[in-house]
């Protein structure tokens, strides 16, 4: 008997939403090979020598960065929805990592630290996922770009401070961002002028060849020019310190620590967060045209499982990046296999290109991570808000501050609380408008004094708030109306909410108010265009049942000839 049929094909279709890899794979086309392994080497030379600065910048091993290039990739290629998104580590998540991995495996030596980093990547792998699971990709629009742009440039801030020690060839005790400027002005007298030399050199070299040839991977490059002037130069006997032993080999598997989970959750909570919104942003971005948007409640569960699988081989916390991103696509990627040639690439490197990364002068690494995170600081973006919104604009400063003066971890929190109170404060400055009718049509508008001609209907005040009305704003909304109400005197009160998406339960509960008063003064309270959404609350409230469907109408046009007749007419929208 055959098992051909609707349930033989469903099942790959279902297995397919949860492993989207047999997806592309069921479909991938010959042709996009040649583009995906170029698009893989290509990005393999960005990522390589950034993942183990980033490393370097969490405190950790160098080869833990390779490490959390290689199996993040892998899985993401799995059960990734973005074509072109590249899942490894960045320096936003580096930084954030530093603060509390130093805190938490203090004194503990260099095992302490990798277990507690494994543990940090377990514990952003299960926020991630379970996340996903729970469907609040909403997340990804929880920082508005305005507070990334802030945070991500005090972020950026943060990292160069911390790379001029080694540009310059000495070390300081850090102690926080204004500490340390002026620790590192103390020191000057200390600088190495070889280390500046080949600094200087280095910073010169990679910015020229991102600036001037785009196309050559700037990075990899500079890593080679560092490494080859460490070996035939002998930098090392002129006091240039290097990177220093780099262990080869695969990561092995290795057990988390969960006893430092109540020290960690909440750094991981905040890297988790930060993780994500790096990632959505970075897959929205290079999206081309006709291509689907990826699923944010998928792309949690992808990349919780990266950090999640990770945290078993001494990973560090993984999320999207936008520059291996841009590179990936600008490559030519055609599908997630592009990534899985990024990880063949960190897998020979760790077999057998380890010895040689050793070499490489610590200021070489520095410039890469500083050049880098320049364009983390983007005054062209502050700009830009400031020349379009003065507001937005106050708001990515008070997000970049947030960072510099209470440290990365709080200025998440600041960076999370500002997004919020702004939208509380743009939810504030809603308007409601006074409606006329265009005359000799059916168009209404806010009433203005560029159109004096507008109709307007004696007894009868037609109004439209704007945007969502819940607990943060009605208040206001609720004054707007009483005040308009009460200059108009009117027998009918028509409320469109043609442009209210939502009304929470504080704003019904004043809605319900609103209509008790309006009944005890003599005034009606009739309802115009709900959606699906306000009718079914309106209903479930018992208004629905006083207003009765010959007060709830589909348009403005019905309402205003109903009360013209004297009669309201059964013009309600069906429930549902």
């Amino acid at each position: 008997m055959s098992t051909s049929g609707p349930a033989s094909i469903q099942r790959p279709q279902q297995l397919a939403r949860w492993i989207p890899a047999l997806g592309w794979i069921g479909s991938y086309q010959k042709q996009w090979l040649r583009f995906d392994v170029v698009a893989g080497l290509s990005t393999a030379a960005v990522v390589i020598p950034k993942a183990m600065a980033y490393a370097g910048i969490a405190g950790l091993p160098l080869e833990v960065g390779l490490y959390t290039s290689l199996i993040p990739l892998l899985v993401y290629a799995a059960l990734g929805t973005s074509r072109p998104l590249s899942v490894t580590t960045s320096s936003t998540i580096a930084i954030m990592a530093v603060n509390v991995l130093s805190e938490v495996a203090a004194g503990g030596g260099g095992a302490a630290l990798l277990t507690a980093s494994a543990t940090l990547s377990l514990l952003v792998g299960v926020f991630l996922f379970l996340a996903g699971l729970f469907r609040l990709g909403v997340v990804a629009n929880l920082i508005s770009d305005p507070v990334l742009t802030g945070f991500k440039a005090g972020i950026g801030l943060v990292i160069i401070l911390d790379q001029l020690p080694k540009l310059l060839g000495f070390h300081i005790t850090k102690a926080g961002f204004f500490h340390d400027i002026w620790a590192i002005g103390m020191h000057m007298p200390q600088t190495s002028i070889p280390t500046l030399i080949l600094a200087v050199a280095m910073l010169a070299l990679m910015f020229g060849l991102e600036r001037f040839t785009p196309k050559v991977p700037a990075a990899l490059v500079t890593v080679a020019v560092g490494i080859g002037a460490s070996v035939f130069l002998g930098l090392e006997k002129n006091g240039v310190a290097v990177v220093g032993t780099l262990q080869g080999g695969l990561p092995t598997f290795s057990l988390p620590d969960l006893s430092l989970v109540n020290q960690l959750w909440p750094a991981a909570l905040g890297i988790a967060l930060m993780s994500f919104v790096e990632s959505a942003a970075a897959g929205r971005a290079f999206l081309r045209k006709g291509e689907p948007v990826p699923d944010a409640n998928k792309e949690l569960v992808a990349t919780g499982m990266a950090n999640l699988v990770g945290g078993f081989f001494h990973n560090m916390p993984a999320g999207g990046g936008t520059t291996q991103t841009a590179v990936n696509d600008g490559a030519g990627a055609r599908t997630q296999l592009a990534g899985v040639v990024t990880a063949g690439v960190v897998v020979a490197t760790l077999l057998f290109l380890a010895p040689l990364f050793a070499r490489m002068p610590q200021a070489t690494l520095a410039a890469v991570v500083v050049i880098a995170s320049i364009g983390l600081c983007a005054p062209g973006q502050f700009l830009a808000i400031r020349r379009i919104r003065h507001m937005e604009f106050r708001w990515a400063l008070v997000a970049l501050l947030g960072v510099v003066l209470l440290g990365t971890l709080k200025g998440v929190l600041v960076a999370v609380l500002v997004s919020l109170v702004s939208l509380i404060i743009l939810g504030n400055r809603f308007p409601v408008h006074v409606l006329g009718r265009k005359p000799g049509t059916n168009v209404f508008r806010a009433r203005s004094a560029e159109h004096p001609e507008d109709e307007t209907f004696p007894g009868l005040l037609l109004l439209r708030p704007e945007g969502a009305i819940y607990f943060g704003n009605v208040s206001r909304v609720a004054r707007l109306i009483q005040g308009l109400r009460s200059s108009a005197a009117p027998r009918v009160v028509v409320l469109d909410l043609a442009a209210v998406p939502d009304l929470e339960y504080t704003a019904l509960r004043m809605l319900v108010e609103a209509e008790e008063n309006m009944r005890n003064d003599g005034v009606a309270l009739w309802l115009v265009a709900l959606n699906s959404e306000v009718l079914r609350v309106v209903q479930h409230s018992g208004l629905g049942d006083r207003l009765g469907r010959e007060r709830m109408f589909f348009t403005l046009e019905q309402a205003v000839k109903s009360y013209e007749s004297g009669t309201p007419q059964s013009s309600a929208p069906a429930k549902g």
